[in-house]
């Protein structure tokens, strides 16, 4: 990546030149593909690449951030004196200034880090259609492929590498690669209901995914638990937040942890440090060095090295997501400001044992829409999923919402289950609740 950096640190002089006090450069290469196929033939192809820069710029105590695809010499010229002059008119902002560049670097190492798949350059056309055409048969060879009305089959994959120039010493180079295979399953049923689902998956390495046929066999079983779904008494019911959409709860966290908030004091867990807003059961940990971790990083936003930070350890709340900026206007150290991987860790029993023990609980396997406060820490969020009795299936849902305030909610969290979805940034089993508040019929 050797013509990335020497851009960068061209274009950091440059701006420093032009008056800039401080700068910061980052330049990305990236290429993607993608194949869709539905009924035996390709629908859309698309393939793209791109290179692009930003810049961030402090000018006079004046902080503003700027970007640009058109990276010749004298298009970047134009573009940074526009960029600086802009600059000057903004109201001073001094707390934008770079950390020390002692506090910045590399939290992990390339190899360690394993984001990239090697296998990925010799990746020819021939191979991503024969992916698409397997993940396809997979499909038709359900034993339920009658019932399908149809079936859209995705395979994709990137590549992207980066440079990061600081004028405050500071430089690193970061590269990964991605693969995703997913289905969308069309069912249809009497009266003209047509329920849907998707079953997706992500990695950084191709071997990472599962197998077509896997694919197809949960995008078939997602679909089916839409047949017949529909709202039941509204209530209070146990929960089992199963383990890839366990993020969405969690993630309810996200603003209110952050920096932003807490200092134009719009989160409801300011001043919250070291108290318990969950159950003891639950340990939350950002992990930014998790080895082919879809949200492993080597350094965060600021260039600071990317630490494990505990968020939540047995309830109690350890940590904010506090940038250099907002840890000098909020006069406090900063931590990192923003996520990696979120993992939560796991319990000892499986989602069907825990099931098994309870008399009646509602299986959350989806959203549809909603929304959350961060002020208050109350959300409302539509669902899908199934009713078990006993561990039995007895009802498919739709139609109703679930919700509550996030810190008595996660209060009520009896266990995690031992089920931990990796492939996503959060990183979680499903996670049982002993009392939820639904609206349903």
């Amino acid at each position: 990546m050797s013509d990335l950096l020497d851009l960068a640190q061209q274009t950091m002089e440059r701006a420093r030149r032009l008056g800039a006090n401080e700068a910061t450069v980052s330049v990305s290469r990236s290429s993607e593909l993608s194949l869709v196929r539905r009924a035996g033939k390709i629908e859309q192809a698309t393939k793209a690449t791109s290179r692009s820069l930003s810049v961030s710029l402090l000018v006079d105590d004046r902080f503003s951030t700027h970007s640009s695809s058109d990276l010749r010499p004298d298009a970047l010229e134009a573009f940074l004196v526009r960029a600086i002059g802009a600059t000057r008119v903004l109201e001073p902002e001094p707390e934008r200034r770079q950390p020390d560049v002692a506090l910045c670097g590399r939290g992990v190492s390339e190899a360690e880090l394993d984001a990239v798949d090697a296998s990925f350059p010799s990746l020819t056309v021939e191979d991503r259609r024969a992916a698409s055409e397997a993940l396809e048969a997979a499909v038709d060879a359900l034993p339920e492929r009658k019932q399908v009305l149809s079936a859209t089959i995705y395979v994709g994959d990137s590549s992207d590498s980066g440079v990061r120039v600081m004028s405050n010493g500071f430089f690193g180079e970061r590269s990964g690669t991605g693969f995703g295979a997913g289905v969308e399953m069309t069912l249809e049923e009497p009266g003209g209901r047509r329920p849907e689902a998707t079953a997706w998956y992500s990695a950084m390495h191709r071997a990472d995914l599962p197998g077509p046929e896997v694919l197809a066999a949960e995008a078939w079983k997602k679909a089916a638990e839409r047949l017949g779904s529909k709202a039941i008494a509204s209530g209070k019911y146990p929960m089992l937040l199963q383990n890839q959409v366990a993020g969405r709860i969690l993630g309810v966290l996200g603003g209110p942890l952050s920096g932003s908030e807490l200092h134009q004091q719009r989160s409801f867990l300011a001043g919250r440090v070291g108290t318990a807003i969950a159950n003891s059961a639950l340990t939350l940990r950002d992990v930014p060095n998790l080895r082919r971790g879809l949200g492993s990083r080597p350094w965060d936003g600021d260039g600071l090295v990317a630490r494990e930070m505990s968020v939540i350890e047995a309830g109690v709340l350890r940590n904010y997501y506090i940038n250099t900026y907002y840890g000098r206007k909020l006069g406090v150290p900063a931590t990192t400001g923003g996520r990696s991987n979120w993992v939560v860790t796991p319990g000892t029993r499986t989602p069907a044992e825990i099931l098994a023990d309870v008399p009646s609980c509602i299986v959350v396997t989806g959203f549809l829409g909603g929304n959350s406060n961060g002020l208050t820490g109350d959300f409302s969020f539509g669902i899908q999923g199934l009713l078990v009795e006993r561990g039995e299936v007895v009802a498919h849902l739709s139609e109703m919402n679930v919700s509550g305030n996030i810190e008595q909610v996660l209060g009520r969290m009896v266990e995690p289950a031992s089920d931990v979805w990796t492939w996503s940034s959060t990183r979680s089993p499903s996670l049982f609740f002993d009392s939820m508040q639904f609206s349903g019929s």
